[in-house]
């Protein structure tokens, strides 16, 4: 993985200054360089300018970027973020069509696939990306994400320039290019967040290119087209048949996923999508003789200070032990202590300039900086309860009739925390209603469905489109912060759409959640870890953490002077301080409750403060 930012004007001509533009697009790269901290590099022409920071993963002495290429008397250049898992076929496809290669790189193979085939490029690729190319034959900057957003990928435009970056705090580098937020920017972090609407940068002007989507910039402007959406089509396979072919993906995704020329490991839970993983994993390694890493999260105080909820029945810790004896693997347990998590809250804000889910995003945050002290690559397994339904949303009768995100039904539980007049002014309601609305209305209709099961289609719809994107987002944020890259196979798009597709009487086949997933890993895992109840991504219970976050905003709740007032009212922060915590009742997903809400807060007052945004309502 790496980072990658840039800027380019095809109207302009950039030679007179070049020295002045080569320093900040160099200065943009920097930003990034936690990124990508083995290498960098800088691309200049008459109406580009490319930076590149670079995490060494597949051909280190071969991938070097920003790469060049020549057809036809043109030059192609491209910057590049992510991973192919299908590299090897295009080598072979480009090749009988006459194309020789210099590297092992998937760089290389990314960069003549455009050259080849243009941006019918998107649609061959099997990976993780998001990727810029200067084209000289046609005078374009063409741009392109994955299918499902697991790469960032941000853009301005400003004086006629399109200006690009992995991260948001590229951008803030180029002149003119300023933190401010708006309504709209104010309803994403209020109302949707730690969401955030596909597209959207929050800060006014900054915007998103979306999950499958690609993108023309040249003398006539900036084009955007998606060339990949989920459609809907009759099923046909028997459960069995569907639980043979869910097997083969899964088992092919990790497969190809376990490509790489430096330290891989995987994230166990001991829970079953983590699990899978593994076991394919290690199953893999052991073929070649090598033995899997594997890692484990805990909290300090946890074995004291847990309790089941309906959201998180049990404990990891003897799960992982027992898949990780299981598999043979290298297993390591990591704890994160009270004071780390509270702190590495204004690090995750740094990583994603945004707030985001709080301690959930700062406790990650904090085991990818000790899982790369001694990797660089992770699998992990993220993304399966989207695509199989796993979440308790996918059963709730709530969530089935409600008309709302079903992962954030109530919002006034942080509305009420605003100012009246800042409320007022927002109406954070219509405008998250206005957004569930316009989902709603992207979802692929299968004709002559009845209406139970369509809407558990655009319940599913919803989750890969929205829940997915924010974890996805997550992830990438907090493991790219330390240099550390991580891989989803459930993500895959062909698992994605054959599971989408398959009528929901298999994904909870006999009343058992994600019985797709859990028939297909029979021949990998013990029965009793095949059959574990979900628990999702582990949090402290320790009450010394909740005593930190609280202190800390009791403080800015006092201080007036704290850029947060501009918005919270007081004595509504002060009810919510003095209210006592209840874990069971989480306002976003199923891990933030009342003391995350309270980070969250912590979260905004410092990225207010941190990127000196201004406010305008």
């Amino acid at each position: 993985m790496c980072g990658i930012a840039g800027f380019c004007d095809y109207e302009d001509d950039f030679t007179d200054e070049a020295p002045f533009l080569g320093h900040l697009v160099r200065r943009m790269g920097n930003t990034l360089r936690h990124r990508g901290p083995d290498e960098n590099g800088i691309f200049l022409s008459c109406h580009a300018a490319f930076a590149h920071q670079r995490l060494a993963v597949v051909d280190p002495e071969g991938g070097k970027q920003p790469m060049t290429a020549y057809a036809g008397g043109y030059r192609y250049t491209v910057v590049y973020n992510g991973e192919l898992y299908n590299s090897s076929e295009l080598r072979r496809e480009l090749e009988a069509a006459g194309y020789l290669f210099d590297t092992n790189s998937d760089t290389e193979v990314l960069l003549k696939c455009y050259m080849q085939f243009g941006s019918g490029c998107a649609k061959k690729l099997n990976g993780i990306f998001a990727f810029a190319v200067d084209d000289e034959r046609h005078n374009c900057c063409f741009l392109c994400r994955d299918r499902f957003g697991v790469k960032p990928l941000f853009y301005t435009l400003t004086g006629g320039r399109l200006v690009f970056g992995s991260e948001i705090k590229a951008l803030f580098e180029y002149p003119g290019v300023n933190p401010v937020l708006d309504r709209e920017g104010l309803c994403e972090v209020i109302g949707v967040g730690p969401a955030r609407t596909a597209g959207v940068g929050v800060f006014q002007g900054i915007h998103e290119l979306k999950p499958g989507y690609c993108a023309r910039f040249d003398r006539s402007g900036l084009h955007t087209v998606p060339y990949y959406r989920l459609e809907s089509y009759q099923h046909s396979d028997s459960y069995e048949e569907t639980v043979q072919q869910v097997r083969y993906l899964v088992e092919d995704a990790v497969t190809r996923q376990l490509i790489s020329d430096v330290p891989l490991c995987t994230f166990l839970s001991g829970g079953l999508d983590s699990s899978v993983i593994t076991a394919l994993a290690a199953q893999n390694y052991q073929s070649r003789g090598k033995v899997l890493s594997t890692y484990s999260f805990d909290f300090a105080g946890n074995d004291q200070y847990f309790h089941p909820t309906a959201f998180q029945p049990d404990s990891d810790k003897p799960w992982s032990r027992k898949v990780a004896e299981f598999c043979g693997t290298h297993h390591r347990n990591l704890v994160c202590d009270n004071l780390s998590q509270a702190d590495c809250l204004y690090d995750a804000v740094d990583a994603k300039d945004l707030p985001g889910m709080a301690d959930v995003d700062s406790s990650l945050l904090y085991f990818c900086r000790l899982v790369k002290r001694e990797h660089v690559v992770t699998l992990c397994g993220e993304c399966a309860d989207e695509i199989f339904g796993g979440y308790p949303w996918f059963h709730s009768k709530k969530a089935f009739e409600g008309h709302c995100f079903p992962w954030s039904p109530d919002l006034s539980i942080r509305t009420s925390l605003l100012k009246p007049e800042v409320a007022d002014t927002l109406n954070v309601e219509e405008y998250v209603n206005r957004r569930y609305e316009e989902s709603i209305a992207e979802v692929p209709v299968l004709e002559g469905e009845d209406p139970t099961e369509k809407r558990r289609r655009e319940i599913s719809f919803l989750n890969i489109r929205w829940f997915m994107s924010t974890l996805l987002d997550r992830k990438d944020r907090m493991s790219m912060a330390s240099g550390l890259e991580v891989r989803v196979p459930y993500a895959d798009h062909r698992i994605v759409e054959y599971v989408f597709n398959a009528p929901w009487s298999y994904k909870c086949h006999s009343g058992v959640s994600k019985s797709l997933l859990r028939d297909a890993a029979k021949p990998w895992l013990p029965e009793d870890v095949r059959t574990r109840r979900k628990s999702p991504y582990p949090k402290t219970h320790n009450p010394e953490y909740e005593r930190i976050i609280h202190d800390r905003l009791a403080k800015i709740v006092q201080d007036e002077e704290e850029p947060i007032h501009a918005v919270l009212d007081k004595k509504q922060a002060e009810n919510l301080l003095n209210t006592k915590s209840d874990y069971g009742k989480p306002w976003f997903g199923q891990l933030m409750a009342g003391p995350q809400l309270m980070a969250y807060l912590l979260q905004i007052n410092y990225w207010l403060k941190k990127y000196e945004i201004k406010i305008e309502l």
